[in-house]
């Protein structure tokens, strides 16, 4: 078939993608951005263009049959998500039953209708809704937590679990729960193309066990051997947890405190559709999820993860070079090494490899950004070695990357101003390389300009060392290589 997938830049449509390519399906991407998919996805074809956009996606569904909508708007950058989310729908809604589409696959949550269910998931059910009164067929997925390396619920009980010995836990770890593996998120939603449907239908989905969220962690803990102790109090709202994960997460209290909400709700599967319509579907049970999930977030290379997703809508004006106002700090080097090999080790930074120089004042820059509500260091790369246009590397945002002559790094911490660093790699006459490493500021207002000179002490410290540390092990980078080539 030919099929539309919006979202392809997050976590789920990043994994839908690839599997409807092997299912042997004609796939084109729709993206507000489509260089963040520059060859991610090979013999795939990507479009401009935005939801909220009805002309833009009324061309980008020519000639499409079904459209998966994976797209929402709870993300650190938009506080009214349902009203985002609603707008959304049914511009998308519209556009697909003009364009001729036949069916619509849409991805969202379960939970049972009523006066106590979170914003969150009302929300998703309101986006069903309204896509089904498009006047497009549309087939609704419902699913509880998804148990895989990269989603945002998963990691968010990762890294609670990994990071706190003794757990002071809210009265929603006593929620029962249905959590289903990634692996069969993704089957459903291309298994769906198969099975014919003259209606609209819901498919509640999950795995083989019904769970509380603490006996999710405590199974995570005992798979890690981990020593974990959970003390319950009741006077943790969904507020305050969701602050507390901010702290010690890397997910914003934006993004947490809707998913708390969500988690004081049992969300489990009330009927048995989603097993007689695909019977050759028998989900896992969350110990295989949770191995399989271990098992691909302590390898070094991730397809997708939860903060590859954001609304690029809500941010600044694109970088446009040297403006009036920008203040910029440049260094450059000479590196007896070739501009590949300077770029791999720029394009490697961050993460746990850490910046090269003066990691402690990095990880501080970063505590201190937690604390002001920004998102700190803790996300660090999703790969520690492969990087695309849109990828998070700590408190920075790939925004341009053409290796190996460009890498524009655009800062997501709390700033007065926007802020961009810069690394290029420029052939000199002879035969090495110059590292052109720019850092750009645009402040906004006087306080954005005492900033700036603030920190400049700091910047002659990091920057002109960082640059120097890129250059050196650039150079070891290319004495091993050519030692290689020797042998």
């Amino acid at each position: 078939m030919r099929v539309l997938v919006t979202g392809a830049t997050g976590y789920i449509g990043g994994l839908l993608v690839p599997a409807l390519v092997n299912d042997g399906h004609d796939v084109r991407c729709v993206a507000r951005l489509p260089e963040r998919l520059a060859g991610r996805f090979p013999g795939v074809e990507v479009v401009r263009g935005d939801v909220f956009d009805a002309p833009a996606m009324l061309a980008a569904m020519d000639g499409i049959e079904v459209a998966y909508y994976l797209v929402h708007s709870m993300t650190a950058d938009r506080h009214d998500f349902s009203q985002s989310d609603r707008e959304a729908a049914a511009s998308f809604g519209a556009a697909a039953r003009e364009a001729g589409v036949k069916r619509i696959i849409f991805l969202g949550g379960l939970g049972v209708d009523g006066a106590t269910l979170s914003p969150h998931l009302r929300s998703r059910h309101e986006v069903g809704d309204i896509l089904r009164r498009g006047g497009v067929l549309v087939t609704e997925f419902r699913a509880a937590i998804i148990v895989g390396s990269g989603s945002v619920s998963f990691e968010m009980i990762r890294y609670l679990t990994e990071r706190l010995p003794v757990m002071v836990a809210p009265k929603w770890v006593s929620t029962r729960c249905q959590p289903i593996a990634i692996r069969d998120v993704i089957r459903y939603l291309v298994d769906a193309l198969k099975r014919p449907e003259s209606s609209s239908a819901i498919y509640e989905i999950g795995g083989a066990d019904v769970l509380t969220y603490r006996a999710m962690m405590m199974r995570y803990a005992s798979m890690r051997g981990l020593s974990r102790h959970m003390l319950v109090v009741p006077f943790l709202t969904p507020r305050l947890s969701s602050y507390w994960i901010h702290l010690v997460t890397p997910i914003p209290a934006s993004i947490a405190r809707p998913l708390v909400e969500g988690l004081t709700n049992e969300v489990i599967v009330k009927t048995d559709a989603a097993r007689r319509a695909f019977p050759e579907i028998v989900p896992a049970g969350y110990d295989e999820a949770l191995r399989a999930a271990l098992d691909r977030s302590l390898t070094t290379e991730g397809a997708t993860t939860w903060f590859d997703a954001y609304d690029v809508r809500t941010l600044p004006g694109e970088f446009s070079g040297l403006t009036q106002g920008m203040l910029i700090d440049r260094r450059a080097v000479q590196a007896r090494a070739k501009p590949d090999q300077v770029a791999a080790v720029y394009a490697s930074l961050g993460g746990k490899r850490g910046w090269l120089y003066g990691d402690y004042l990095w990880q501080l820059r970063g505590v201190l950004d937690r604390l002001a509500g920004g998102v700190g260091t803790r996300r660090g790369r999703r790969s520690a070695t492969d990087l695309r246009v849109g990828d998070a590397v700590d408190f920075w945002r790939v925004e341009r990357y053409r290796p190996p002559a460009l890498l524009r790094l655009r800062a997501e911490m709390k700033l007065p101003g926007i802020a961009w660093l810069q690394f290029e790699s420029v052939p000199n006459a002879t035969g090495g390389t110059t590292l052109r490493q720019t850092a750009f500021f645009e402040p906004r207002g006087l306080f954005g300009y005492a900033y700036w000179y603030a920190v400049l002490p700091f910047h002659e410290f990091i920057f002109g060392n960082m640059a120097r540390r890129i250059v050196e092990e650039a150079e070891l980078l290319a004495a091993s290589q050519a030692k290689g080539d020797a042998a």
